[in-house]
């Protein structure tokens, strides 16, 4: 029998929101993560409020057939939602896949290619 190859998914988080714009966001993330990443499975999940919830895009990604997922909170700062909540609703997901095994990455944070971006919208509003 051939081990299975481990498949690597990405699954971006973020708080999700009433305002379906607002969600729309996270699914154009996903799409330019897609056609720039080397992942072959993306996929996005809102935390509360929207769907798809982490449980389902968890789910998603190992119909897909991933065997191991890397979970991004999409946030600026590690607060309740990213150290906490995301956490423990990754692992109630994973719950449902022995087998499956997952990472839960870091914030955003404090980047200088963010503090890059937050000058980049500086001059584009001042131009």
């Amino acid at each position: 029998m051939v081990p299975r190859q481990e498949q690597t998914a990405l699954l971006i988080v973020d708080h999700g929101s009433r305002v379906e714009e607002a969600n729309d966001l996270l699914r154009q993330l996903a799409k330019l993560l897609e056609s720039t990443s080397e992942f072959s499975i993306i996929c996005h999940a809102h935390m509360e409020l929207a769907a798809p919830s982490i449980s389902e895009a968890f789910d998603t990604c190992v119909c897909r057939g991933a065997n191991f997922i890397i979970v991004h909170p999409y946030f600026l700062a590690p607060g309740r939602h990213s150290t906490l909540d995301i956490p423990r609703l990754v692992e109630q997901a994973a719950a449902k896949h022995p087998g499956v095994q997952y990472r839960i990455t870091q914030p955003l944070g404090l980047h200088i290619k963010i503090a890059e971006l937050i000058l980049e919208r500086v001059r584009d509003a001042c131009s």
